[in-house]
């Protein structure tokens, strides 16, 4: 370890991440309550809540569906709807490079208000940090939310099952898509806007309509690494297989038709308004059908389902109806995306 150094590939959220995560934060950080899951579940007087934190360096800060503001509001509210908390109180720390206008900061506080407002989360305090010029690119937001957890609700990735469905709550790849096309790189011109947004709304929707809480095991949002990096988080985790079938994974015509001219797989693009469900396979149709009464999980699908054996592979039944592994996640695909 002494020789050894950072890259952008350790803040993929893929294997070196989860490699930097057990073999340094885990071993200095351990305690009962630390969690590999979006938030940490607490007891306060017999109350339980939800706390999380989150850092958001994306670049550019304003892309086609959203800001860094917005982003740092929803980023945070979807990790805490992700465990079935109701999001109540979020904090904010900004590290603002010397020189950033003062305009452009007075537009992203507009949007973290807007969003907050539209997500049902009051922001109670905060932090700012000036660094001179060249120690932080524009600028830098870190976020921490607590929730409040809904009754009877219990998820997390470790309590994936055999025979649970897959469900994704929308089309995958889109905020990757939108970044890698804000900077210009490519000299490519698609209509692809970020799915970033506040969840919580469709997350109370969903446990609103089921009777029975339990029936939802796992919820995870799709951000670094896109959906491919949760469901190999999920298949370690849970100690199981994921079956993925290729043709039910929802995919914009634009993302599809961006990534097979770059060669990427949109399965490994970022989402930032995108839940990725395991439920038991009796549920599934009342999932889904809460779900498509949802804006934000209005093209929901069932895309998959796990298996006992082998634990930790996730496989996917191409078009032509071979069985594949799919890849897992390794390296940077895209960096400064959240």
């Amino acid at each position: 370890m002494d020789n050894e150094r950072i890259t952008l590939a350790h803040g993929a959220g893929g294997q070196q991440t989860a490699a930097l995560i057990e073999r340094l934060f885990a071993r200095h950080f351990k305690n009962p309550d630390l969690t590999a899951d979006d938030a940490a579940i607490l007891s306060l007087d017999g109350t339980r809540i939800a706390m999380t934190t989150d850092g958001f360096i994306v670049s550019p800060w304003q892309f086609p569906g959203g800001n860094i503001g917005k982003l740092s509001i929803c980023g945070t509210v979807n990790d805490l709807a992700c465990m079935g908390a109701r999001p109540r109180y979020l904090t904010c720390a900004f590290q603002i490079e010397e020189g950033f206008s003062l305009h452009d900061l007075d537009v992203i506080a507009a949007s973290m208000a807007e969003t907050a407002k539209a997500a049902g989360v009051t922001i109670v305090a905060g932090d700012t940090k000036v660094a001179g010029r060249g120690q932080v690119d524009g600028l830098f937001i870190t976020t921490t939310g607590v929730g409040e957890l809904l009754p009877g609700v219990r998820t997390g990735g470790a309590l994936a099952r055999p025979g649970d469905d897959i469900i994704v709550t929308g089309d995958v790849g889109r905020h990757g898509s939108a970044i890698l096309l804000a900077r210009g790189s490519y000299g490519i011109d698609a209509a692809i806007t970020s799915d970033c947004a506040p969840l919580w709304p469709m997350v109370a929707a969903l446990f609103a309509a089921l009777p029975q809480k339990d029936v939802i095991h796992t919820i995870r949002d799709a951000t670094r690494g896109g959906v491919g990096t949760v469901l190999y988080e999920i298949a370690r985790e849970s100690g199981v297989s994921i079956d993925l079938t290729e043709t039910a994974i929802p995919c914009a015509p634009a993302v599809r038709g961006l990534t097979g001219l770059l060669g990427l797989n949109p399965l490994y693009l970022a989402c930032e308004g995108r839940l990725v469900l395991f439920c038991t396979p009796e549920a599934t149709a009342s999932v889904l059908d809460a779900l498509h009464q949802t804006a934000d999980g209005a093209s929901a699908a069932r895309i998959g389902r796990v298996a006992a054996a082998p634990a930790g592979r996730v496989s996917l039944t191409t078009e032509l109806g071979t069985t594949v592994l799919l890849p897992p996640p390794s390296g940077e695909l895209l960096p400064r995306i959240c």
